[in-house]
């Protein structure tokens, strides 16, 4: 499953190809993805302009001209190509939606396993959406802090790594890099989440740490998405069981355990 930074690197292609650009026409091959496609959803994009190209979370939101937002979610296998439009039925099997731009590019958008989905939402819609009008602060937004970090965490005897999961605590930050930013800050995954802040809700250096970790790590993650193999040796921890903690002069030995169904990825010896 794509993760905010990836869902970020695949908004920064798509902006100077869809903004301020009008669609031409929109070619839908299949009658639903996860969910079936809105009423008329092809002609309701047909002629509008594109405002701005947005993300909340691992949402895109592609603000409209009409007053609708088009909302896109990538799901497990979904990605944008750009400039492709495939005639041979047989290699285009998974392009299930594409936009014809009136500046002559294409976008089109593959998924193989068909998690994604598209709608489009008026302004009342996608201000009571029961996803997107729960989440939190952005993490990498001015409004997410170690004190709104705190605020967010006071009482909660969940797991700390359970509770970054949480996204009305913190909007998109996901398994990997809550991992990689609880490392980062040196914090046990297992610690109660009140325990980064004070009893009134102040934020404690943990706090601080944390906050300024998840920026870190998520920052770091988009610039990658412009390396070539940025993959390799990217993780501090994610999916590095038995392996030697990369902190330095650490020299603990990276262990998985499972958190709320998901796996968890920490050193025994420098986070606490």
């Amino acid at each position: 499953m794509p993760e905010l930074p990836e869902v970020e690197a695949v908004r920064r292609r798509l902006e100077p190809v869809l903004a301020r650009k009008r669609f031409k026409r929109v070619i839908v091959r299949r009658p639903d993805l996860r969910t079936p496609f809105p009423h008329r959803f092809a002609a309701r994009l047909a002629g509008q302009t594109v405002l701005a190209v947005g993300r909340r979370a691992k949402y895109l939101l592609i603000a409209l001209s009409s007053g609708d937002t088009l909302v896109m979610h990538l799901g497990m296998s979904g990605s944008f190509e750009i400039d492709v439009e495939r005639p041979d039925p047989e290699d285009a099997r998974h392009d299930h939606v594409v936009f014809r731009m009136a500046s002559g590019a294409v976008v089109t958008f593959n998924d193989p396993r068909r998690f994604g989905f598209m709608d489009l939402l008026d302004a009342e819609a996608l201000s009571t959406h029961p996803v997107l009008s729960k989440l939190g602060p952005e993490p990498l937004s001015a409004e997410f802090d170690a004190a709104a970090l705190a605020r967010a965490c006071k009482g909660k005897k969940t797991p700390l790594k359970v509770a970054l999961l949480d996204q009305r605590i913190v909007a998109g930050l996901g398994n990997i890099y809550a991992a990689e930013a609880l490392h980062r800050a040196g914090l046990s995954p297992d610690r109660q989440a009140a325990t980064i802040t004070t009893s009134s809700g102040a934020p404690k250096e943990a706090a601080r740490r944390l906050a300024a970790a998840i920026k870190q790590v998520l920052t770091e993650a988009v610039d990658r998405q412009s390396r070539p193999a940025y993959r390799s040796g990217r993780f501090r921890v994610y999916d590095r069981e038995g392996e030697p903690c990369r902190r330095a002069r650490c020299g603990g030995t990276i262990e998985r355990r499972t958190q709320a169904g998901r796996s968890t990825f920490f050193c025994p010896r420098c986070q606490r």
